[in-house]
């Protein structure tokens, strides 16, 4: 009898859920900006923002454990990219607020621990040897 294994759905992991809401605060944002700051600066940082989640979700659906690993360093790569650059820059020139920057930077600092510890556990399961069940 093969051992049965705890799959968890992508929607019930937390790491995922606070990928989404990182991207509702940036959707909130981009919502109000005018055409010109959508062009120059709002479509890059949603773009960085929404990246996060998908990579995590492509992630999750690799079968192969570096596949896995890979994506989730993307992510991760988005996380900064999204939060440390883009809303940094737009706290800079006055498009987020002083309250958005620094629930954006809790956040971030959330999901890159989540991250982190995705990656370290993947690491583990792989280089576990093979039981020959």
């Amino acid at each position: 009898m093969e051992p049965k294994r705890n799959f968890i759905p992508l929607q019930d992991l937390e790491v995922y859920r606070l990928a989404r809401k990182l991207s509702a605060m940036a959707w909130e944002i981009y919502q109000r900006l005018t055409y010109q700051q959508r062009k120059v600066w709002g479509d890059q940082m949603l773009e960085a923002v929404d990246s996060v989640g998908a990579n995590i979700a492509e992630g999750y659906a690799r079968y192969h454990y570096l596949e896995k690993i890979r994506f989730y360093y993307i992510s991760r790569a988005s996380l900064s990219e999204g939060v440390e650059h883009w809303i940094d820059l737009g706290f800079e020139r006055g498009i987020v607020s002083d309250e958005e920057y620094q629930s954006f930077n809790r956040l971030r600092l959330d999901i890159q621990v989540k991250l982190n510890n995705m990656i370290k556990s993947t690491y583990t399961v792989k280089n576990q040897p093979k039981s020959d069940d």
